[in-house]
């Protein structure tokens, strides 16, 4: 069938889900969730886009952060427990060593006016590869004006009404599911 995730063409062990997942957490700075899209859907192909943006909005809804909720599933769905375990180590632990070192790097030169740029500049960039991933996800729903709507509602009570993010998921997601039950009939 057409719609169907793509299959990897062998097995992915726990140790690939670990390398990969490692390798992301390294140069995600800014956020890793557009690595981590780039790797599961466009590099290694261990979902399509569509499932990927499914993962995604699961994982909004479970408590944690997001890009855990992410990688549990898809390890999960590639290679069991193991692999859940495989992909959020990869993606927790080399960040974790990385931020601690950078982390007494920034507090010794912090005053320093070159390393308050640098972290401005930062700023920008991930501004912009959220940006970049949020314009990614929605393009697979480009065919479905319910979802763009909704996508839409959700920019606009976040962005121009500045509503708290537990207001918009409780009121969105019931309407997300109603909308989805009215289409269906």
């Amino acid at each position: 069938m057409a719609d169907d995730p793509p299959v990897p063409a062998s097995p992915v062990t726990p140790l690939q889900l670990f390398v990969g997942f490692a390798t992301i957490s390294i140069v995600g700075f800014g956020g890793v969730m557009p690595w981590v899209r780039w790797l599961v859907v466009d590099r290694r192909r261990w979902c399509s886009a569509e499932e990927f943006a499914s993962l995604f909005a699961l994982a909004n809804f479970l408590p944690g952060g997001n890009v855990l909720g992410v990688s549990v599933m898809v390890g999960g769905r590639l290679a069991g427990r193991r692999g859940s375990l495989a992909a959020v180590l990869g993606l927790v632990a080399p960040a974790a060593v990385l931020v601690c070192l950078l982390a007494e790097l920034y507090r010794r030169n912090a005053h320093l006016e070159a390393v308050q740029g640098m972290v401005e500049g930062m700023g920008s960039a991930a501004a912009g590869l959220i940006a970049a991933m949020g314009l990614r996800m929605v393009w697979p729903l480009r065919k479905s004006p319910r979802a763009l709507v909704i996508v839409l509602l959700v920019v606009a009570a976040a962005a121009v009404l500045r509503l708290p993010l537990v207001w918009i998921l409780a009121t969105m997601l019931p309407a997300s599911l109603i909308a989805a039950r009215l289409t269906e009939r």
